[in-house]
């Protein structure tokens, strides 16, 4: 699978200048060259982000009340919600 994301980058021409990660061997092998951010410290602000992420992304598909169906307030909320994010 880190070889299907080196690859899935590589193919969309992201740059990146450092990558952090657990200290799985795959990623150090695959990403050489790179920076590497070896601990929790470094990817617990990811993991973070990323829950953000899936508890926004769910209230699209929540059927309640709560928030409404219309679909161009779904993007201006996930507009405000990556506006937020890349702030921090």
């Amino acid at each position: 699978t880190v070889n299907l994301l080196l690859h899935k980058l590589k193919d969309s021409q992201i740059q990146f200048g450092c990558l952090a990660s657990d200290k799985w061997g795959c990623f150090r092998a695959l990403f050489k060259g790179y920076i590497h951010l070896i601990g929790r410290k470094y990817t617990i602000g990811i993991e973070g982000n990323n829950c953000r992420l899936r508890h926004r992304i769910r209230r699209v598909f929540r059927k309640s009340c709560n928030f409404s169906k219309l679909l161009d307030y779904h993007f201006k909320v996930f507009s405000l919600v990556f506006s937020y994010l890349n702030i921090e």
